[in-house]
């Protein structure tokens, strides 16, 4: 996968554009460090490529707050325990 900084970005915004239809993937980097994607596409399969890349995000998020479960304990509550959290979120409403 290529990277590119966001300065080159920026100021060889045409170099990157086609650099980006050889390569279909390239990375946009801030100081050395990934801040974003680029995917080439095509006008046929803008919305698939949309969909897909909702789902993966959804699915990074998910996986995230499984993590956080895990470190912070809340995975192990008993069904009764999560039913007694969610009674109490109800009537603090």
């Amino acid at each position: 996968m290529k990277f590119v900084a966001v300065r080159d970005f920026r100021t060889k915004p045409k170099d990157v554009w086609k650099e980006l239809s050889d390569e279909n993937t390239m990375t946009i980097t801030l100081n050395g460090k990934p801040v974003a994607i680029m995917l080439s596409t095509d006008p046929e399969n803008y919305e698939r490529s949309l969909d897909i890349i909702r789902k993966v995000k959804a699915e990074q998020a998910v996986m995230s707050i499984q993590e956080q479960s895990v470190k912070s304990g809340l995975n192990k509550l008993t069904d009764e325990e999560i039913e007694a959290e969610i009674k109490a979120a109800r009537e603090s409403r």
